[in-house]
């Protein structure tokens, strides 16, 4: 009689199981970041496979703190600037970026190209006081000082901005030169 039981117990519980799995699965699709995150780790997937960059995007790739070759101070205020809003690196640079809030607002200070910041800030709007973890990226507290490490790997123009909803829109943007 408990075989019996079990032996019906245990198939309806694994249904029930999959079942919950089943509904799970859409609700991170639902995740405006997630998705976001996921399509651009497949862009880059897709040009490290056409370019074979091992690793480097059009704005370069992540730094070994240890191999830095320069460091910068960024400051970044409640007026949605960014100090210095410009700079000039060379092709190869590992720059240690050494980034302060000096402000009472919380800031972040993202590396990509102008349209992917564009659009992940349109996303930001959606999903206000977001964290990323990438490696591109710092999120900072008031008063909060943290060291963002990279790679340039190509010329061009590599763009910063504040992701923060609001802040991308009021100006709070930067370049950097790559010769």
């Amino acid at each position: 009689m408990i075989r019996s039981h079990l032996a019906r117990a245990i198939p309806a519980q694994l249904a029930l199981c999959a079942a919950s799995l089943m509904f799970a699965a859409p609700a991170f699709a639902d995740d405006p970041h997630a998705m976001h995150m996921q399509q651009a780790q497949h862009a880059q997937q897709a040009r490290h496979a056409s370019h074979g960059s091992g690793g480097a995007t059009a704005i370069g790739e992540a730094g070994d703190e240890a191999r830095a070759t320069r460091t910068v101070d960024v400051d970044m205020r409640d007026t949605m600037r960014f100090s210095p809003a410009t700079l000039t690196v060379r092709r190869g640079d590992t720059v240690r970026f050494v980034v302060t809030n000096s402000g009472k607002l919380r800031h972040e200070m993202m590396l990509g190209t102008s349209a992917s910041l564009a659009e992940h800030a349109k996303m930001m709007q959606t999903t206000p006081g977001m964290s990323h973890e990438e490696p591109n990226a710092v999120t900072l507290e008031p008063g909060e000082r943290k060291t963002l490490v990279w790679h340039f790997t190509q010329p061009g123009t590599v763009d910063f901005a504040c992701l923060e909803p609001g802040h991308f829109e009021a100006g709070m943007r930067g370049v950097i030169n790559v010769r």
